[in-house]
């Protein structure tokens, strides 16, 4: 199976990437794949890609990794979503729901909902 991901080149402290084409179960070494379809260069956020043969190899049924698959979306050479790539462990913050009406302050109504009704014993 083919994959369609990033290969390291550069110095030190200096990363750029290669968008290549491999085989999945190989490492990318210097050379060891098929072909380069573009070029990424995050410190000065430059990206060369060839928009033509990175069609040609996903028709030809090459996976994308879910970076150059970001990539791709954010330069409109494929369609879709974008795919969080962050580690596991982070945590995506969700929106917090809305403030409750001033006039209902008791948590257990919040908890319950806007229709529920909070019944109170009474005191003796």
């Amino acid at each position: 199976m083919l994959t369609i991901r990033l290969s390291r080149v550069g110095r030190k402290n200096d990363p750029s990437f290669r968008v290549v084409v491999v085989e999945s179960k190989r490492k990318v070494k210097a050379g060891n794949y098929l072909e380069m379809v573009g070029s990424y260069d995050p410190r000065v956020d430059r990206v060369a890609l060839n928009a033509e043969r990175i069609k040609h190899w996903m028709s030809q049924g090459a996976t994308v990794s879910d970076t150059v698959h970001n990539l791709l979306v954010s330069h409109n050479i494929i369609e879709g979503k974008k795919i969080n790539v962050l580690p596991k462990k982070t945590v995506e913050k969700k929106e917090e729901p809305a403030a409750a009406p001033a006039g209902d302050a008791s948590p257990e109504a919040s908890a319950k909902g806007d229709n529920a009704v909070v019944e109170e014993a009474p005191q003796a």
